[in-house]
């Protein structure tokens, strides 16, 4: 079992900050990547950064490029969004995602639970 759990959210008002934190516990041998997604409501869920746990190498959506940051803590099993210049649109519910092989030679590809970021004066 692998479990997602998200941190850090929460109201800030536009042009604001917000750091999530999303921790990666259980049965793990190894994370090949995780990420973020977003959904708003009445809309789908999309993709917002990824992160290769093992190149570092990162993705971002075009709609975040240049105001969002997508780290990681390899040896915490932790990755982190740093989200600057916030806009109401950025509203949504922020998925932690990642992909992981586990101690039992599996791979769990799963979300978190998800947290609120709301964006608003």
């Amino acid at each position: 079992q692998v479990q997602l759990v998200e941190s850090g959210g929460g109201l800030v008002q536009p042009g604001g900050s917000l750091t999530l934190s999303c921790a990666a516990s259980g049965s793990i041998f190894g994370i090949n990547a995780m990420g973020w997604y977003r959904q708003a409501p009445g809309k789908e869920r999309e993709l917002v950064a990824t992160v290769s746990t093992v190149r570092g190498s990162t993705d971002y959506a075009s709609s975040v490029k240049g105001r969002f940051t997508i780290s990681r803590d390899n040896a915490k099993n932790t990755v982190f969004l740093q989200m600057n210049s916030l806009k109401p649109e950025d509203t949504a519910v922020y998925y932690c995602s990642a992909h992981v092989l586990t101690t039992a030679g599996t791979e769990f590809r799963g979300w978190g639970q998800g947290t609120q970021v709301t964006v608003s004066s």
